[in-house]
């Protein structure tokens, strides 16, 4: 029998997971999974479910400093919105890292 090395065939990589609580939200809390520099999933904890579901949705394979220039000073109510937010919470991330 021949036995023969096989390299993977998806890269292997560290996903970052970040835990960011909110401020003047109805979403408490915000769970991000980053790939490097690519947020690979987010979720949202409390909110709008729909909304908040599709967001999670399109910002996925997005880089942060692209979602940050999208979603930062986007207002809903008390200053902020859940897309603020988690543009803030991307600052965060940048800031720390």
């Amino acid at each position: 029998m021949y036995n023969q090395y096989c390299k993977p065939t998806r890269r292997e990589y560290m996903v970052e997971r970040i835990s960011y609580d909110t401020n003047g939200t109805c979403a408490r809390h915000i769970i991000i999974e980053l790939d490097g520099d690519v947020v690979s999933n987010v979720e949202f904890v409390g909110g709008c479910f729909g909304n908040l579901l599709g967001l999670s949705q399109l910002v996925k394979g997005q880089k942060i400093d692209d979602l940050i220039k999208k979603l930062k000073g986007i207002q809903c109510r008390n200053g902020t919105s859940c897309p603020d937010q988690f543009a803030q919470a991307l600052e965060t991330v940048k800031i720390n890292r």
